[in-house]
């Protein structure tokens, strides 16, 4: 599996478990599988929505900054990959 570096938490809201991430380079789909890294951050989890100021969207690009509902706690400063497959 290949992952491509997309962007980096920005903030976590832990009561609806969502992230806001801001995509650095290339994009990010719905349907894409993401990976979260940091000190004590390393999970998996699939997009299943995001959204810009409440909007829902299907394809963020570099530059915006989306909100997506996360399956664990991440942190500002992780990472974000998009997993790829071979």
């Amino acid at each position: 599996m290949a992952e491509e570096k997309i962007g980096e938490v920005v903030k976590f809201f832990a009561k609806p478990s969502v992230a806001a991430i801001k995509i650095t380079s290339g994009e990010l789909n719905v349907g894409d599988t993401v990976k979260f890294t940091g000190h004590t951050t390393d999970f998996e989890d699939r997009i299943d929505s995001m959204e810009i100021n409440n909007e829902g969207i299907e394809k963020a690009v570099e530059g915006d900054y989306i909100g997506v509902k996360v399956a664990d706690r991440v942190r500002p400063g992780d990472e974000v990959f998009v997993v790829k497959p071979d």
